[in-house]
């Protein structure tokens, strides 16, 4: 047990269980809102739609245009929206695009928020917010950003698609791993991170199996929860930064392409952060940790390389040096090549290597 640490509590209002949708109307009054702006992707919008017609008058509107990354220019057009219809909060209806819009109005108007997540993503509970303009994704963390309601209803994901499901389940146990290593890391978080990592590997390998499993599936949602929260609590590092990097340059699909990354960047840090990778281990049930997730990424048949994502060959040099150009703190140094051979390895789909210097973990 450490004897010094600091530990910041998360401020959201967390509403858990199925059928907890039908909390949103009082919700909203708790909030003192009565004019709901009902944020979404167009592939939500018919979802969006039907719950803004269940807010009767408490809905304002709907705007179906939440993009991947948070482009400015979508966050401009929703901006607009919501002063044309006097809208005095947001309802985030989705995964981490349209929770990261409403973050994005939020933090511009001071609109209170509702996130209601329908994948595995966490960003919901976490006070950071990702944009991107002209190819360059940036990251602000503020305590305005973060909703102050997070309504978490398992029959939202039984439709969820098993490929999405997975890949969404791996991008949140990319902020529980993270957190184990992070510069300000405290036993609070370390005990969230660890249960998050182990009710997710748990739980996506059923999910898979068997998509309507909605024990696996609340499971996993708690999962998530946690990892979002360890995320909203402390810094990222090199695992985040690369993410960013990508999306924001070659404009990657969000969760797919972090459960491409993750097993590589563990691999990285290894022996860099040996109590961490521990608990990362003992959590999945594996000896290795780095080779514990790639094989339930394999297990869940999630992408395995950054090639089948749509990235450049070209785009191995030009990350590695956007990476190492304004560095997040790391516990391994950020050094160019290593970052490059990573990158590279990730791109190729190999087995993650425990150092960056041709030799693969026995």
């Amino acid at each position: 047990m450490p004897d010094r640490f600091v530990y910041q509590g998360a401020c959201a209002r967390v509403v858990f269980g199925a059928g907890s949708l039908d909390a949103l109307a009082a919700e909203l009054g708790r909030l003192g809102c009565s004019r709901a702006l009902v944020l979404s992707t167009r592939g939500q919008q018919a979802e969006a739609e039907a719950l803004a017609s269940e807010l009767g008058l408490l809905c304002a509107g709907v705007f179906a245009d939440a993009t991947m990354h948070t482009p400015l220019a979508v966050t401009q057009r929703a901006l607009a929206y919501a002063h044309e219809l006097h809208a005095d909060c947001t309802v985030a209806f989705g995964g981490g695009s349209t929770i990261g819009l409403g973050k994005a109005l939020a933090i511009r108007t001071g609109m209170k928020q509702i996130a209601i997540p329908t994948t595995y993503a966490g960003s919901e509970v976490t006070p950071i917010l990702g944009e991107t303009v002209e190819g360059n994704k940036t990251t602000q963390r503020d305590p305005a950003i973060q909703p102050q309601v997070v309504i978490y209803d398992v029959d939202l994901t039984l439709s969820l698609p098993v490929s999405l499901s997975a890949t969404s389940g791996l991008n949140a146990m990319a902020h529980a791993v993270e957190a184990l290593y992070a510069r300000d890391a405290n036993p609070i978080i370390s005990l969230m991170a660890e249960e998050g990592i182990a009710a997710l590997s748990r739980s996506l390998p059923k999910i898979v199996s068997e998509p309507g499993d909605r024990d696996a599936r609340s499971d996993a949602l708690y999962g998530a929860w946690l990892a979002g929260t360890c995320l909203g609590s402390v810094g990222m590092a090199l695992h985040h930064k690369i993410c960013h990097v990508l999306g924001g340059i070659f404009d990657l699909p969000h969760a797919e392409m972090h459960a491409v990354i993750l097993a590589h960047v563990v691999a990285f840090n290894c022996t860099a952060a040996p109590q961490a990778m521990t608990r990362i281990a003992r959590a999945l049930h594996a000896s290795d940790p780095a080779l514990g997730i790639d094989a339930l990424a394999r297990r869940l048949g999630a992408p395995r390389s950054l090639a089948e994502l749509g990235m450049p060959e070209a785009g191995i040099d030009i990350a590695a040096e956007h990476v190492t150009h304004t560095p997040y703190w790391n516990p391994r140094p950020v050094e160019r090549e290593a970052v490059r051979s990573l990158i590279a390895d990730a791109f190729h789909g190999r087995v993650p290597r425990h150092e960056q210097n041709g030799t693969s973990h026995a």
